[in-house]
């Protein structure tokens, strides 16, 4: 314990310095990273092309196969059919072209008509007869109302034809051809379908029997002209098409645990690909493993700086925790990776065997709950790294939450006070967590285990839960010796009667022991009444009066059917007697071994408070004395349970030398006392706040009251005897 407790000091004495800080978490860091580098190394074969596996090989990732991925796209769009569209206006333009060409012979009949009846009319005089034009200047005259690719086309018969016709006849071939032309151009017509389109309206118009043979085939003719190609090729509609059909193509990705080549197949370029590109060839060095690795631990370590770095405690206690994480968490790292190095052994249930729970009890029970919180679950995710083997990948997920399903149990079920029996009863609990959490897992993995595997698995978790109790209990007398901690199980320890101490102020000082206990209850329903350590107070207030028992009788509690010898003493011995078991107790509790807190409040309980009766006692003497001479040393309270002892002790001393106190007398003698402190300055160097003070004198009140409450008061036995019945 002694070597343990000066390796710490050195430390400490090497912690001043926030560089030397840093150099903690850097080494905590290469710790981390060595202990996992073995676990993130990716797993390389030495395999050649053509050849035969002699493993079935999964992937240890999850991947996406661009190349595949690539293929798969082109195959998608080369499926995409080219985009035609109908462009219904060519139909409409079609027919309106034709009954223009209909209308147009209609015209110029008309046109013949009129000239033929001026030229009658002109001609009436002189009895000249007219003569009508002939079918070639009514050709002429039409073929100069129509475009040149209508006089191309359209068959001069044809037009002849039209032009031998009244208006009756070639509006009814009009409205035959143009319902017959808009009929099939209704239809898409591709540039092949051309020809079979225009028999289909020759057969249609064929087959009307309202025509005569010769507008008929006139009919047909422009028909047949009218019929062109309505369907064509869209390029931006087709590649759009083609761009949906790329993004349709979900990514192909090699899974992780996916098998990529079977024992006895033959490792075929694809195979061999697919193997290099999730990085299990032995010509690859790939970085990216260890990179991550990196900058998880520096994300950790970043996030435990900067916890301690705003923790809200003392430069000293803060140095401690520091120090005192480090250690915890470096060990359990340490046990973690033993643990993980029997898996290579086929042994695959050996990581639940891992004390989980060890390193959150310690930090719960030395430090903070809430510190202990995110240990568990950083030391989930790091299970999952070290307890990877014979899981695909890196993360075993089980294992991770496992650890932190323990590590959260630990926190939950261990109590505020902590005896041994409580840190056991605690790794009980554990276990069963432990059982729950791998039962769980196993039934949602829909694992198939027969009785041998199931009570493995129970005996690992018992000894996970069980072993991290042990090990606390272990651990904890080592750190609170090297970090002079005095947890709460430390507290309880010494609180018990069968300490040789509370031994010794029992047998040889009665009353105080008395006075102690007495004090203790007061200060400890303070301290609780404000937020302060119930129980040291409690502790404290045991142990304070201490160097009482170097001269017990000196002391008025211990003074039974027995004179006061200070009757005998001038004031000065009196006054050194008194103020001396102070520094007497202080020394003893030293002597002893005592937490630095016990003994602080030995020391401090009476600040440097003026002893006033012997100092009076001195000035009626007609002494030439000074105040100081009377006062305590100190030092003057320094934390809020010495300052509350400090006024409990004196307002117990006090109420006990009244004879039958009322509650106004209590609640008069304890204001009087706090004032008189607060006057004499010995609360400026504790925390104390005046509405702290306030409610730990309502609070003095209370539970004195309750001490001193009034009782019946029995009539004399003998004269109830004496009565008559």
């Amino acid at each position: 314990m002694n070597f343990f407790h000066q390796f710490i000091e050195k430390m400490k004495n090497l912690m001043h310095a926030s560089l030397m800080k840093i150099i903690l978490f850097l080494l905590i860091g290469i710790v981390l990273f060595f202990t996992m580098f073995s676990n993130v190394k990716p797993e390389k074969l030495v395999v050649n092309l053509f050849t035969v596996a002699d493993q079935t090989i999964r992937s240890p990732i999850t991947i996406e196969d661009k190349e595949s991925t690539e293929k798969k796209k082109e195959e998608s769009k080369n499926q995409v059919q080219d985009v035609y569209v109908v462009n219904k206006e060519i139909a409409q333009n079609r027919v309106d072209l034709v009954s223009s060409i209909f209308d147009s012979v209609s015209e110029v009949n008309r046109e013949v008509e009129k000239d033929l009846a001026e030229q009658r009319k002109k001609q009436e005089g002189n009895g000249q007869s007219v003569s009508e034009p002939s079918i070639s200047e009514k050709l002429t005259s039409l073929k100069g109302k129509l475009t040149d690719n209508v006089t191309k086309e359209v068959m001069d018969t044809s037009l002849k034809a039209l032009l031998m016709y009244r208006d009756n006849d070639l509006e009814i071939a009009k409205d035959i051809t143009v319902t017959s032309i808009n009929s099939v151009m209704s239809n898409k017509i591709p540039a092949d379908e051309v020809e079979n389109a225009k028999k289909k309206l020759e057969e249609d118009l064929k087959s009307n029997y309202s025509l005569n043979s010769d507008l008929k085939s006139a009919s047909i003719d422009l028909g047949r002209f009218a019929i062109i190609q309505n369907e064509f090729y869209d390029p931006s509609a087709t590649e759009e098409l083609r761009q949906q059909a790329v993004d349709n193509v979900d990514p192909v990705k090699i899974l992780q645990g996916q098998i990529i080549v079977e024992e006895g197949q033959l490792i075929s370029r694809e195979v061999y690909r697919q193997l290099e590109l999730v990085g299990l060839l032995a010509n690859e060095n790939s970085i990216q493993s260890y990179l991550g690795l990196g900058i998880m631990i520096l994300a950790v370590l970043a996030m435990f700086y900067y916890y301690f770095l705003a923790i809200d405690e003392k430069k000293d206690t803060k140095q401690n925790y520091m120090i005192m994480f480090s250690l915890i968490f470096v060990i359990s790292l340490l046990i973690m990776k033993t643990v993980s190095i029997f898996q290579q052994f086929d042994y695959a249930e050996i990581g639940y065997i891992f004390p989980s729970a060890m390193a959150v009890m310690l930090i719960k029970i030395l430090m903070e709950e809430k510190l202990a919180i995110i240990t568990a679950l950083i030391l989930g995710i790091f299970g999952m790294i070290m307890f990877n083997e014979g899981v695909s990948g890196t993360f075993n997920v089980a294992m991770g939450v496992y650890i932190f399903a323990g590590g959260l149990a630990a926190v939950l079920f261990l109590k505020k006070h902590n005896q041994r029996s409580n840190i056991l009863q605690a790794g009980l609990f554990v276990s069963l967590v432990n059982i729950i959490a791998i039962f769980s897992m196993i039934l949602l993995q829909n694992g198939q285990y027969g009785a041998k595997e199931y009570g493995i698995y129970v005996l690992v978790a018992v000894i996970s839960g069980i072993s991290a109790a042990v090990l606390t209990i272990g651990f904890l007398p080592f750190f609170e010796a090297g970090f002079g901690i005095l947890s709460t199980m430390k507290l309880i320890e010494l609180s018990n009667p069968n300490h040789p101490l509370l031994k010794k102020i029992l047998t040889e000082a009665p009353g105080t022991y008395h006075h102690s206990v007495m004090v203790a209850n007061l200060s400890e329903s303070a301290c609780e009444a404000i937020g302060a350590n119930g129980l040291l107070a409690r502790v404290g207030c045991y142990y304070h009066d201490i160097g009482k028992t170097k001269r017990p009788h000196f002391f008025i509690e211990n003074q039974l059917n027995m004179g006061n010898p200070h009757d005998r003493l001038p004031a000065l011995a009196s006054k050194n007697i008194i103020i001396a078991h102070a520094t007497d107790g202080a020394e003893l509790l030293r002597k002893y071994k005592m937490p630095k807190e016990i003994v602080d409040i030995a020391e401090q309980h009476h600040g440097t408070t003026l002893l006033k009766f012997f100092y009076y006692k001195a000035k009626e003497k007609g002494l030439d004395v000074k105040e100081s001479d009377f006062r305590y040393p100190g030092p003057k309270a320094q934390t809020k349970e010495a300052a509350i002892i400090g006024i409990a002790d004196s307002v117990e001393a006090a109420v006990r030398s009244l004879n039958s106190p009322t509650p106004e007398q209590i609640e008069g003698l304890i204001k009087n006392i706090v004032s008189d402190r607060l006057q004499d300055g010995q609360l400026d160097e504790c925390d104390l706040s005046l509405k702290e003070i306030d409610r730990i004198r309502n609070t003095l009140c209370e539970t004195l009251k309750g001490i001193f409450h009034s009782r019946i008061e029995y009539p004399d036995m003998k004269k109830v005897k004496d009565e008559p019945i």
